[in-house]
């Protein structure tokens, strides 16, 4: 399996066996695809998820396909990048297409199969959502529906593996000849002769063509809500206490007191979660057993000396990598994760950014945008990306800038808790608090200093859904192995480099010159400049080597709140000069540094001047 960037690859293009995967936004393609192909892709219950396409193996029968899981899209025609890649897909030569449809919404996802008809690729229609769609009193006729589209259509409920054996062999079928399913015109309209004109003045066919539809001689809307029509029926049903709760949310009232309240909560599971999965099981387990045992093994042949004490010794690598790594970060990443994914599959993040629109409209952006500054507390590098779904570039350099001032990953605020909580209970509300205005200031002020307009709020606001337990299980399971295979790497070179910088005497050297600034600006040991140094190579690492010192409680928030806003790392300055420009990578790193020390020394001095 591999993920590609947005931009169309051209060797996967070119590929001669691939198998397209489309649908709209928030279909459950990525769960598709996972079953499909046997890899996990990040399935999320909100639009914009899929802005990368993926690829995986498909074996049917004895022949293998390339599926392609391409980025969800609303239409062909090429008005966003999304759009642009998929209608490049489609006029690449592909084998075969699956097309996902909500059954719940399924005028507007028709729109898109129509779309797609005039490219004649064989086609095989997954209509998926069923069970809600039962839910809200409509009722999908695929043999009709399929006699419609002129393919064949299966039933599915993608989070349940309802329907895959039947979606595969009605794919092998088509591929082999056997069912109809490809292009064409739709089979509603009589002889294919679209009304208005019988010939598109642009190629001269008269038959529905990509032309006549721009031309606006063929209302695709008014067809889409005719096989709608013809292949559905709606009964009044009593509306669910999941749908009414879904409309509560959006309301002032009773949405912000929910808001309020699922906040806490998830506060409360990361933080207590956390600490307690720390306190009980990870701090017994590398303080009792691992770390003494490599200390064993390799005090036992190594005699005592630099090359000892960089394996085993105070910031030795088989110490601080466990203790770091395993007892101070990962068990808040797991809650976190705990928690987020819990909450994105519901549908409750969509309906986060239309409750707080209007508040984000004072920022300067808009309500959406909120999607992917939340998506940031995972980690910042996939929320940069996401945010190429944003109405314009001045939306996504505001995001960016949040994100990179004001909104710690998660392995980050697992060692901001570690670090903040054994002060006092008011430690952490301090610097929540502290990073919120930090977030508004930032983004009114990037809203301010970028160029361009802000388009209104449109946003698909999904069902609300209560995950199963196997797709939430597989899901978080997956996070959790993104997580450490892309984590791991960086964090052990940042415990490479500490272990060396102390046993080398480099570490006590860096600490003289620099102390002006961080014992007497900041008011911080002369240590603490090893946690400036790390913080360069892991986010997180700016903050785990102050959990060696005995910090006072002020000097602890000056150092949690340094490392809130000191500068991206490595990952994310370079995806800032890909997504971006060297010069906005450059601009946000060194204004994260001027702000951190800046900021960091007049907390440091206003708060003695009261003490």
């Amino acid at each position: 399996m591999s993920c590609h960037n947005v931009q169309a690859d051209s060797q996967v293009l070119k590929k001669p066996n691939k198998i397209l995967l489309m649908g709209n936004p928030n279909v459950g393609k990525s769960v598709f695809f996972t079953e499909l192909t046997g890899i996990h892709a990040m399935s999320s219950n909100y639009a914009g998820t899929t802005v990368s396409f993926m690829e995986g193996r498909l074996a049917l029968g004895e022949t293998e396909y390339t599926l392609i899981d391409v980025p969800g899209t609303y239409s062909l025609s090429a008005t966003s990048e999304a759009e642009a890649v998929a209608a490049r897909f489609m006029e690449s030569g592909a084998k075969a297409v699956i097309c996902v449809l909500d059954a719940s919404n399924l005028e507007r996802n028709l729109l898109l199969a129509l779309e797609m008809r005039p490219y004649n690729v064989p086609t095989v229609y997954a209509l998926n959502l069923i069970d809600v769609a039962e839910r809200q009193g409509i009722n999908v006729n695929a043999k009709v529906l399929a006699q419609e589209l002129g393919g064949p259509v299966v039933e599915t409920v993608a989070v349940k593996s309802k329907g895959f054996a039947e979606l595969a062999d009605k794919l092998k079928a088509l591929l082999d000849g056997g069912e109809g399913g490809s292009g064409g015109v739709p089979v509603g309209v009589p002889g294919g002769v679209p009304t208005g004109k019988s010939t598109c003045a642009s190629c001269g066919k008269c038959h529905y063509c990509r032309h006549s539809e721009q031309n606006g001689n063929y209302d695709l809307w008014a067809t889409a809500r005719e096989i709608a029509r013809r292949s559905s029926a709606k009964n009044t049903v009593a509306e669910s206490f999941a749908d009414r709760l879904g409309e509560y949310m959006i309301r002032p009232f009773p949405g912000i007191p929910i808001a309020a309240l699922a906040m806490a909560l998830t506060i409360g599971v990361v933080m207590g979660g956390g600490r307690a999965l720390r306190a009980f099981l990870l701090l017994p387990l590398v303080n009792d057993l691992i770390v003494p045992f490599f200390r064993g093994i390799f005090g036992g042949f190594l005699p005592e000396g630099v090359f000892l004490n960089i394996l085993v010794g105070e910031f030795g690598i088989f110490v601080i990598s466990f203790e770091w790594i395993l007892a101070l970060i990962f068990p808040y990443v797991l809650m976190f994760y705990v928690a987020f994914t819990y909450l994105e599959d519901t549908g409750y993040l969509p309906r986060i950014s239309v409750l707080f629109d209007s508040i984000m409209r004072k920022l300067g952006v808009q309500g959406g945008s909120l999607l992917h500054m939340v998506m940031g507390y995972g980690c910042a590098v996939p929320a940069i990306i996401g945010s190429r779904a944003a109405t314009s570039r001045k939306e996504r350099i505001v995001i960016t800038a949040a994100i990179c001032f004001a909104v710690p990953c998660i392995s980050q605020t697992g060692a901001l808790i570690a670090l903040l909580s054994g002060f006092g209970w008011w430690m952490m509300p301090s610097m929540i608090l502290f990073s919120l205005l930090l977030f508004v200031s930032v983004t009114l002020v990037a809203g301010k200093v970028a160029k361009g307009t802000v388009e209104p709020l449109l946003l698909e606001v999904p069902k609300l859904l209560i995950p199963t337990s196997r797709a939430y299980g597989r899901k978080l399971a997956a996070r959790m192995k993104h997580f450490l295979k892309d984590a791991e790497v960086p964090m052990m070179a940042a415990i490479v480099i500490a272990a060396l910088l102390a046993e080398s005497g480099l570490l006590a050297m860096i600490a003289l010159y620099a102390q002006p600034l961080v014992s007497g600006w900041l008011g911080m040991p002369a240590e603490a400049v090893t946690a400036l140094i790390l913080g360069i190579v892991r986010r997180e690492m700016s903050v785990a080597p102050l959990l060696a010192l005995d910090l006072t409680s002020l000097q602890a928030f000056v150092g949690g709140a340094v490392s809130l806003m000191y500068l991206p790392c490595l990952s994310v300055f370079a995806i800032l000069a890909k997504e971006f420009n060297i010069r906005i990578a450059l601009t946000i790193t060194l204004s994260t540094i001027a702000l951190a020390f800046t900021a960091g020394g007049l907390i440091n001095h206003a708060v003695r001047l009261f003490l």
